[in-house]
């Protein structure tokens, strides 16, 4: 089966977006790593985060990295809440690291459901 030119093209600005999304992500993640770590510590963070972030965007992590975004914010004003400014860094850290393992359950469950929806249309001939 061979694709269109505008087929080629939307999954070249999706991986892009992908792409982008995912350093601009795990870059912050490792920008907040580098700043808790300190020692000169943080360029080392940023560049394994940005890589890392591409790595997962050229694979089409977009709904891990949302998760993990919005793990990074609800954590990171959960934090400034409950205990100031000065700990915005911890909570942020904290919430990216359980948005990150949220987002990958939700992601199995999600796949899942659409494998069972996918099975149970194909053996029901009406359906």
């Amino acid at each position: 089966m061979a694709c269109s030119d505008a087929q080629l093209s939307r999954f070249a600005t999706r991986t892009v977006v992908d792409i982008v999304l995912g350093a601009m992500v795990m870059g912050t993640v490792g920008t907040m790593i580098g700043l808790l770590a300190g020692g000169g510590i943080l360029p080392v963070a940023v560049g394994i985060g940005i890589a890392l972030g591409v790595a997962v965007g050229i694979f089409g992590g977009r709904r891990f990295l949302i998760s993990i975004l919005v793990g990074t914010v609800l954590g990171g004003a959960l934090a400034w809440a409950l205990a100031g400014p000065e700990k915005i860094s911890f909570g942020a850290g904290a919430g990216a690291a359980m948005g990150g393992f949220l987002g990958v359950q939700l992601s199995m469950l999600l796949d899942l459901w659409a494998e069972r929806k996918r099975q149970a249309v194909s053996e029901d001939p009406r359906l």
